[in-house]
């Protein structure tokens, strides 16, 4: 207190007073804390139980080996490495909001949980563009783009994967290794303030806001143009023999506008208020901690996104999704066949052993193999 004091009197002395109140501002708010931690842990069991079954299946149970293969496994490692971050912040709630690991490793969990999901984000671009070619009537030509790579050629898919990974770790590390305006030893996933040293990190997350959005409009416009190709072909042809599967191929192909809209758009949109707001020094302590609420709940949104995404991956792949239901289907039906042979195995023992006493009781004698056929009685037609 007589540190805050002391500081604040020399605010007053500097003209200040508005730059030292956004310093000493405080983002202590109970009644997010439990809601929070609750949540983040349903995402995760839910999101690590989805993207590693997904990810069995695309490894062991998928055969066909597309481009859409390659994303589709890149997008579930994404989400499993952005369900890592999420135990730290449980964590950090249910601790009263106060962080133990230092702010080190504090901005390492931040990053990485950003820098995936806007990998997430892209390899979700990638694949609906490979969906948009593919109802053009191009997969032949997409299939056949490679890339000469010391002397071997890759597919195009596992070099844009390649290097939207390189790229993202490229930009982590400065991320990491720049200091913060004011590092708090004892918080973490909060409002900061960014007119000093940090004020790169500002203007490089409002770059990746006029990204997502490019990325927006780009993918609404390819989708209203495969609805209208997808009308004038009903219309002009409508006895058109894969008219109907292109037509199931494009409605499970707008789940992916669906994820961005209810996953992404939101955040995306409150963003550059909060980035606005890291850059001003003319606002006052409960302007921000509205903000810094409010941005707790984009960002439920956007981590919701890891577990929506495996039901994108088996409606996007139809092979994946054979594989998947054959595999669940066969549990099933294995554990079924388990239990039914348990519960007979069981009746049958308890039977004997009922049994068993009277044998001995009242014994019969053996029946020649004559004796025994009669006793059957005659059918009769």
């Amino acid at each position: 207190k007589m540190q805050k004091l002391l500081q604040l009197s020399k605010c007053s002395v500097w003209n200040k007073i508005k730059w030292c109140n956004t310093t000493l501002c405080t983002f202590e708010d109970s009644a997010l804390r439990l809601p929070l931690a609750v949540i983040y842990s349903l995402f995760f069991l839910f999101g690590l139980a989805g993207n590693l079954y997904a990810l069995w299946v695309f490894l062991f149970l998928h055969s066909k080996r597309n481009s859409v293969w390659v994303f589709l496994i890149n997008c579930a490692v994404a989400d499993l490495v952005l369900l890592a971050c999420l135990p730290f912040r449980i964590f950090y709630h249910v601790n009263g909001n106060k962080w133990v690991l230092g702010s080190v490793a504090c901005k390492m969990v931040g990053n990485l949980f950003y820098m995936n999901m806007y990998i997430s984000i892209t390899l979700l671009v990638l694949i609906s563009l490979d969906r948009y070619l593919r109802l053009k009537g191009r997969s032949r030509e997409r299939r056949g783009m490679t890339v000469t790579f010391r002397g071997h050629k890759w597919p195009w898919s596992k070099v844009a994967c390649g290097a939207l990974w390189g790229l993202s770790l490229l930009a982590l590390t400065p991320m990491i290794a720049t200091a913060e305006d004011k590092d708090y030893s004892d918080k973490c996933f909060q409002f900061k303030s960014r007119r000093g040293k940090a004020k790169g990190k500002a203007y490089f997350n409002a770059v990746l806001v006029i990204f997502f959005w490019l990325v927006f409009i780009m993918l609404v416009v390819s989708y209203v143009k495969i609805a209208l190709q997808l009308l004038r072909t009903s219309r002009n042809q409508p006895h058109f023999p894969n008219a109907q599967k292109y037509e199931r191929t494009a409605k499970k192909t707008f789940f992916v506008l669906l994820l961005f809209t209810v996953c992404f758009a939101p955040y995306h949109a409150f963003r550059p208020v909060y980035i606005l707001s890291q850059l001003s020094g003319n606002v006052t302590c409960e302007y921000l901690q509205q903000l810094d609420r409010i941005n707790e709940v984009m960002l439920l949104f956007s981590a919701f996104n890891s577990c929506l995404d495996p039901v994108m991956y088996f409606l996007v792949s139809g092979s994946a999704r054979k594989a998947a239901v054959q595999a669940l289907g066969n549990g099933i039906a294995n554990r079924l066949d388990f239990l039914n042979n348990a519960t007979s195995y069981s009746s049958t023992t308890e039977f004997r052993r009922a049994s068993v006493p009277m044998a001995y009781q009242t014994p019969t004698p053996s029946l020649p193999e004559q004796v025994s056929v009669s006793l059957t009685p005659p059918l009769t037609a």
